[in-house]
Order: C-alpha cells, then structure tokens, then sequence
C-alpha cells in the first residue's frame, strides 16, 4: 500500500516525528536531523525553522514570525518554508500535527 504524500499549506502544523531527533551535536557543534540511517544537517535559516515545528503553530504563523524578525515580505518566507519542508516531508523528516 502506497502511503499518501502530505502536501503542506500556509495553515499546516507541522511536527517532527517521534522516529526523527533533532539535536545539537556537542561534538561538531551544529544541529542533526537524525532518521533510521540518515543524517540531515540544516543550514541556520533551516534551524530557525525546525525549532518552530513543534506542533503547536501552522507554517503562516512561523512564517509571520520570522518575517518580522527578518524584516522580509511574509508571503516570500512562507513560501520558502514551504518549499523547504514539504522535501523534508518528502524524505519523512516531518509530518502534520
């Protein structure tokens, strides 16, 4: 059975799940995103984001936040966020609360 591909919007919540750690690795100082036999190191803008996926906020609020913090227009960063985490979804680093 093929499973469905979740497609994120503005008003999704996303989460990282319960398989995937995200870390600060002491030892070589950055963040990991850890999966079964797959490491994923984001950049600082991706960390900013990633810290966000909690669950508890859609991707417009996140993205309202940082748009503010970043002084850039709102639907650009939304849109990027978005691009970024549906690849994460993608490769089961995220799903939806």
């Amino acid at each position: 059975m093929m499973k469905e591909r979740l497609l994120l919007k503005s008003e999704t919540v996303p989460v990282i799940p319960n398989h995937v750690r995200f870390e600060f690795n002491e030892v070589r100082k950055e963040w990991v995103l850890l999966a079964p036999e797959r490491a994923l190191y984001p950049d600082k803008i991706a960390i900013e984001v990633l810290k966000k996926c909690d669950g508890k906020i859609s991707i417009q609020l996140i993205g309202e936040d940082l748009a503010k913090k970043y002084k850039a227009p709102v639907e650009k960063i939304i849109e990027d966020i978005i691009n970024m985490l549906q690849d994460l979804a993608d490769k089961g680093f995220l799903k939806e609360c």
